[in-house]
């Protein structure tokens, strides 16, 4: 029971006077009697007797009646709070796109705004966690003007950082009324958003909003089946999430104009890539719509982009070497060809691959031309010569710490093992060769490189080989490719391995790239160092954080953007680029946390956001009892008058 007056209790001193009074009127006085009267003592005692009770009772009564008007005026009262103690209620309101569910009753996180609007206590003060911000200390009115205009969050949410962050808040908080609510379909898209609540010291009140749907179909990726844009295909993976869905449209389309349209059906559980062939196409801004009504609305549409296919530049240094030309031919190539002694090293900033094709001696000016070149991201091939000088090559290839050449040999060891699962022989072989026509090689160079061998021989080592480092790739062939040392340039490996060394030296650029992740974007272009360049689209734009070099610049995203779609990249008025962002697949996760497997006595889960406010209303209710105590003093004074009028002594 609490007091809304409590200071009315110092008045309890008065009661004090009608005791002393009483105490002073059961003084006793010795009384001598005649023996002529002793009858009448008798009467008279019995009479003494009876008043004494009388004047008990009414005191009892006078003061019951002025203690009652004390507890009147006080005005006492239950509940839950106190009334004059402000209630502050921290909400945390999960706004990620996987609120973003429609069933028979509406949009999930459109109930969820609804129902905090009509039942939180108006007379309550607020503090509001979602997604995107924080608002502390707010009112009702305030609240829910920015509810209603509250919008769906692409930032990635994880469970433990909220709950400090409002342990936190409330630990700052004197009052011991504040509440924190979290209200979130605690979906699990990694182990770190799996919650146990096991660190939990002070009560949640948690809601989780029911789905009562289970099937979700979405587009998980996009990718582009080769490298060479001419006559393939864009693959599509469509993921399902619950039964067999059967004769499901989807569409490609190049900005609004429709490309492609066709039907799949896929089973329970399953993904399924689609394929859409493309032709000659050289600029797309693509998108993918599949036309399915579900849990998930966003993830049925998907964009990306295609720029026109690049030719890769090539600088072979050393001897001129016909293979090669036939090779790196002028549809797909920019192949330039110098002698050591006739290098222009302006060249070297704007290739993509180097070769250095049998050169003996590796110079100083040379070296350090290649080492900012590789630095800078471009590609490495080595071919050495039959007699090189080993001191010079690893004085250049001590910079990268990966290992040595040892000394030359001259056994002869045939070519027999392929690393098939190197990205070299992507889309080369159908299926894994063991009978091939080994080539050999006569003479060769042992070295102890580290990194992924994608040919050997028979003996185990290494024929060519990857060298591993952190800015580019670099390859080694372990031997000569003249005639005298190989017939290697005989073998059908020749050809794909060369081509696609050079292929993926040039970055084929991203088709899209997705929202709230670390997202590291390369642009083929010199800028001078104050130049910033800017990302926007019609809505918005953010300039992201960059990093020039000699030949490109690096731009680098994570918070922004946060609205999926296309992106141009541009520089002052010029447009560099057109890129795409998606939201994450994971947000199209049908996998929750279960509520009732928490085993923490200070979570206390609830239905529905409407059931907590109810109860919260229902507890917080001030139940009054000055009434009560009024009608106990009435009462009695009416006993006080009755006793005093028909009770005579």
């Amino acid at each position: 029971m609490y007091f809304k007056y409590p200071g009315v209790f110092y008045f309890l001193i008065v009661l004090v006077i009608p005791l002393i009074i009483h105490l002073f009127n059961l003084q006793n006085f010795k009384r001598v009697a005649f023996t002529n009267v002793q009858f009448l003592k008798r009467v008279k005692l019995e009479s003494r007797k009876s008043s004494k009770i009388k004047k008990l009772i009414i005191l009892t009564l006078r003061l019951i009646s002025f203690l009652a008007l004390l507890f009147t005026f006080s005005q006492p009262y239950y509940s839950d709070k106190k009334i004059n103690e402000n209630t502050h209620n921290f909400i945390y309101l999960d706004n990620s796109m996987s609120l973003n569910t429609n069933d028979e009753n509406g949009n999930k996180l459109n109930i969820a705004v609804q129902e905090i609007i009509q039942f939180a206590p108006k007379k309550a003060t607020y503090s509001l966690l979602t997604n995107d911000e924080f608002l502390s200390n707010i009112s009702k009115e305030e609240m829910n003007i920015y509810l209603k205009n509250i919008n769906f969050s692409t930032k990635k949410t994880y469970f433990g950082d909220k709950i400090r962050t409002l342990e936190s808040k409330i630990f700052n908080k004197t009052n011991n009324s504040s509440k924190i609510i979290l209200i979130s379909d605690f979906q699990q898209f990694s182990k770190k958003n799996n919650y146990k609540f096991t660190n939990v010291n002070i009560p949640f009140y948690v809601i989780k909003p029911d789905l009562k749907k289970k099937n979700n179909i979405s587009v998980d990726s996009v990718f582009i089946k080769t490298n060479d844009r001419k006559g393939n295909s864009i693959s599509v993976v469509i993921k399902n999430q619950g039964k067999e869905k059967k004769d499901i449209p989807i569409a490609l389309y190049s900005d609004t104009n429709l490309l492609n349209k066709q039907s799949f059906s896929i089973k329970k559980d399953r993904t399924k890539t689609i394929e859409f062939p493309i032709t000659n196409l050289e600029k797309l801004k693509g998108k993918i719509e599949i036309t399915y009504n579900d849990v998930f609305l966003f993830d049925n549409i998907f964009y990306f982009t295609l720029d026109t296919p690049k030719k890769t530049s090539v600088l072979t240094i050393g001897q001129k070497s016909t293979f090669l030309s036939r090779i790196f031919t002028k549809d797909d190539f920019l192949l330039t060809s110098t002698s050591a002694d006739q290098i222009n090293y302006n060249l070297i900033p704007s290739q993509q691959l180097i070769i250095l094709n049998q050169l003996q001696n590796i110079s100083d000016i040379l070296n350090n031309s290649l080492q900012q070149f590789i630095k800078g991201g471009g590609h490495l091939l080595i071919i050495p010569d039959k007699n090189i000088k080993i001191s010079s090559y690893n004085s250049f290839l001590k910079t990268f710490n990966k290992g040595f050449i040892r000394k030359n040999n001259s056994d002869t060891l045939k070519i027999t093992d392929i690393n098939f699962e190197h990205p070299i022989f992507n889309n080369v072989f159908s299926k894994k060769v063991t009978n091939f026509q080994y080539p050999y090689v006569s003479q060769f160079y042992n070295h102890n490189f580290s990194g992924p061998t994608i040919l050997s021989f028979q003996n185990k080592s290494s024929f060519l080989k990857e060298i591993n480092n952190s800015f580019s790739k670099i390859y080694f062939f372990s031997s000569s490719l003249d005639k005298k040392s190989t017939n290697f340039f005989n073998s059908p490996l020749i050809v794909p391995i060369l081509f696609n060394i050079a292929k993926q030296s040039l970055e084929i650029d991203k088709p899209y790239y997705i929202l709230q992740e670390e997202n590291i974007i390369e642009i083929n272009k010199k800028i001078n160092k104050n130049q910033l360049i800017k990302i926007s689209n019609s809505k918005n734009s953010f300039i992201p954080q960059q990093k020039t070099s000699s030949n490109k610049i690096s731009l680098f995203t994570n918070r922004e953007p946060i609205e999926k779609g296309f992106y141009t990249i541009s520089l002052e008025k010029d447009t560099l680029k057109t890129i795409a962002f998606n939201i994450s697949p994971k947000e199209s996760l049908l996998s929750f946390q279960n509520l009732n497997n928490i085993q923490n006595k200070n979570i206390l889960a609830y239905n529905s956001i409407k059931e907590l406010f109810t109860e919260i209303n229902e507890k917080n209710k001030v139940q009054w009892l000055w009434r009560l105590f009024l009608a106990i003093a009435i009462v009695s004074l009416l006993l006080e008058i009755l006793i005093l009028k028909f009770f005579k002594t």
